[in-house]
């Protein structure tokens, strides 16, 4: 017997962010139910719906009314990735929550050896690729490019080669949750929270069905939101180069005040007043760009709006879970 939604506090909490995942669901539950009669411990799955505009919601509804031990979260729309990680956190009850994806990519049985490393004492265990089964070329190198740029940036230490894979202990996130900036990065605010952490190696295999829900311009955009969310340096780097481009200049009206008074040369024509401006005008642009990036997040965090509207729930009540600890943790 399972205990009913909303009593009891179960060991773990599977948290899935699902968007368009109709032809993968059914292998999805197939393989949960294997894999939850062999867990050895008391456990719930949160499938945090984003907004998805095929048949998921549908299939969640119907398999999560015959399984109590599954809790749906609907969004009013898609909010994104990230938010719907959030959102599963924010509903889950366990005292471990693991994050993972719901394309089968991360397999459930790497979630027992994290569970043995959780006992072993530490608050996050996170999920490290040895190899990408199904991934392009391209995105295997622009992927290895950005964690190594993104560790070197940032102050904090983030494991590289790791996605949102990851189980975290309840302290873990009950700390998380005090994190509400709008514009997320979680890989890298499980990092910045601390405790004590380790890494499970497991090779990633390809998605069972269906694309991949990050093409190159949302992967774009999530670099830059974990760039900009944890790192002042490309504010930093304009600084830098203003000071060169300055420094630069002062070079070249010192080279045609000489060439005028001096060496009574005429100095070069428009040709290189225009490469000169159009040089400093590019920088410039380039500044304002970065600043931009930075002013829009503070518009966005100022307006303290949700991070997300549900829209339905499925054996979850209307409140998230509470902040409290467990005695033994």
């Amino acid at each position: 017997m399972h205990p009913p939604p909303g009593r009891g506090r179960p060991t773990l909490s599977l948290v899935l962010p699902i968007y368009n995942e109709q032809e993968v669901i059914p292998e999805l539950h197939r393989q949960l139910q294997g894999f939850l009669a062999k867990l050895g411990v008391s456990a719930e799955v949160i499938f945090v719906n984003d907004g998805s505009r095929d048949a998921s919601m549908e299939l969640l509804r119907e398999i999560a009314t015959a399984e109590p031990r599954y809790r749906v979260v609907s969004f009013a729309r898609n909010f994104g990735h990230q938010t719907a990680i959030t959102a599963g956190i924010d509903y889950a009850r366990g005292k471990a929550v693991v994050v993972m994806d719901a394309d089968l990519q991360d397999p459930p049985e790497v979630v027992l050896a994290m569970v043995a490393k959780w006992r072993e004492g530490f608050d996050v265990v996170y999920g490290r690729r040895g190899s990408r089964e199904g991934e392009t070329f391209f995105k295997l190198i622009t992927a290895k490019v950005f964690y190594r740029v993104f560790a070197a940036m940032i102050p904090i230490e983030v494991p590289l080669d790791t996605g949102d894979f990851r189980l975290m202990s309840r302290r873990v996130v009950v700390a998380l949750r005090e994190l509400r900036e709008t514009h997320r990065f979680v890989r890298g605010m499980v990092a910045w929270v601390g405790f004590k952490q380790t890494a499970v190696l497991y090779d990633r295999p390809g998605r069972f069905a269906g694309e991949t829900k990050y093409p190159f311009r949302k992967m774009l955009r999530f670099a830059i939101d974990g760039i900009t969310s944890f790192s002042v340096l490309p504010l930093r780097f304009a600084t830098y180069l203003g000071m060169v481009i300055s420094l630069l200049s002062v070079g070249v009206a010192i080279w045609a005040l000489v060439a005028r008074f001096i060496l009574h040369a005429t100095v070069a024509g428009w040709t290189a007043e225009v490469v000169i401006v159009s040089l400093l005008a590019a920088v410039q642009l380039l500044m304002i760009g970065i600043l931009g990036e930075y002013i829009g997040r503070i518009y966005e965090e100022v307006k303290k709006r949700p991070l997300y509207v549900v829209g339905d729930r499925v054996n979850l009540g209307r409140k998230r879970d509470d902040d409290e600890e467990d005695e033994e943790a």
